[in-house]
């Protein structure tokens, strides 16, 4: 399952955030935005986790906790499905 996770703050890296997600779970990827002109990161970040009931468990634990100081919103991410 994919998680959104947006209002990182920018000193936060990939590996903060898989560190977070990891002590809920199996953590497949963990995909944090950049701007392509500029490499400064975006604010949001794609975590992939293994496990749907432990994303769902991340989500309920960690929307609303602070990392350096934001709050991070957490939730599951919407994905389009090709046919």
């Amino acid at each position: 399952m994919i998680l959104l996770v947006k209002n990182i703050e920018q000193k936060v890296n990939p590996i903060d955030l898989e560190r977070l997600f990891y002590s809920y779970g199996e953590v497949v990827e963990t995909n944090l935005v950049y701007d392509t002109i500029t490499w400064e990161p975006k604010g949001f970040a794609f975590i992939e986790m293994k496990n749907s009931k432990d994303a769902y468990e991340a989500i309920e634990k960690l929307n609303g906790v602070k990392l350096n100081g934001k709050p991070l919103v957490v939730k599951k991410a919407h994905t389009i499905e090709h046919h």
